[in-house]
């Protein structure tokens, strides 16, 4: 039959995943335009609210990642903690760590085969 495709699990037709993707990439397109019409660009509406503080600096405003992680820091603190303290910025430190493990693990292999 002319747009199908046999496959080892059945058949797949292309013009039906055309037509699919069609379909999809109108509601999409129709949703989009329904937004709202009272918007306007570069006005008051553009800038983000932020618990009501009507002006905030960048500064003022960033939050990091202490805060955004904050639970799952505070939750895996014992785990964490050590990691902080060895942690050097170092590449080197990384790369020899990553040396000595593969050689620990192809070392295991190597004694299991």
């Amino acid at each position: 039959m002319l747009g199908l495709l046999e496959t080892g699990s059945g058949f797949w037709s292309a013009i039906v995943w055309v037509i699919v993707v069609l379909v999809i990439g109108y509601i999409v397109y129709y949703i989009r335009n329904k937004g709202e019409e009272s918007y306007k660009k570069n006005t008051e509406q553009d800038k983000p609210f932020i618990s009501g503080n009507p002006e905030l600096t960048k500064e003022s405003s960033h939050i990091s990642a202490s805060h955004i992680y904050w639970g799952f820091t505070e939750a895996l603190k014992g785990y964490y903690n050590p990691l902080v303290k060895i942690h050097t910025g170092n590449i080197n430190d990384y790369s020899g760590w990553i040396i000595i493990i593969t050689v620990i693990i192809l070392i295991m292999v190597g004694l299991s085969g």
